[in-house]
């Protein structure tokens, strides 16, 4: 079963920019409450877009070089990257919906 994958400052370019499938980040930290409850959604999403769509997470104390790189000044920000550039953005906790609209958006414009 996928799970997120957990990324690091040193492993982003390998695992982000030059995956060859879009990826989607969740910059969070482990004080964050709304990031706690975003969290069983990037885990579903993880599942059923697995092969789809690569699922990461960014903890945002521990590598804050990327977070900075992309601006992030608010948790839970999630990015959706395609082809190494940002395709679409979500700040705050949502509904699952909202993420799986904009995952199909970026699937749909190959």
């Amino acid at each position: 079963m996928a799970q997120p994958l957990h990324l690091t400052d040193d492993a982003f370019e390998a695992e982000v920019i030059q995956s060859p499938i879009p990826v989607l980040i969740d910059f969070w930290a482990t004080w964050c409450g709304p990031c706690r409850m975003i969290a069983p959604h990037i885990e579903d999403l993880a599942k059923e877009y697995d092969g789809k769509i690569k699922v990461c997470k960014l903890d945002v104390d521990n590598n804050q070089k990327t977070a900075m790189r992309f601006g992030v000044r608010s948790i839970p920000t999630v990015l959706l990257l395609k082809g190494g550039n940002v395709v679409d953005t979500v700040i705050g906790a949502v509904s699952k919906q909202v993420f799986v609209q904009k995952i199909e958006n970026a699937l749909a414009s190959n």
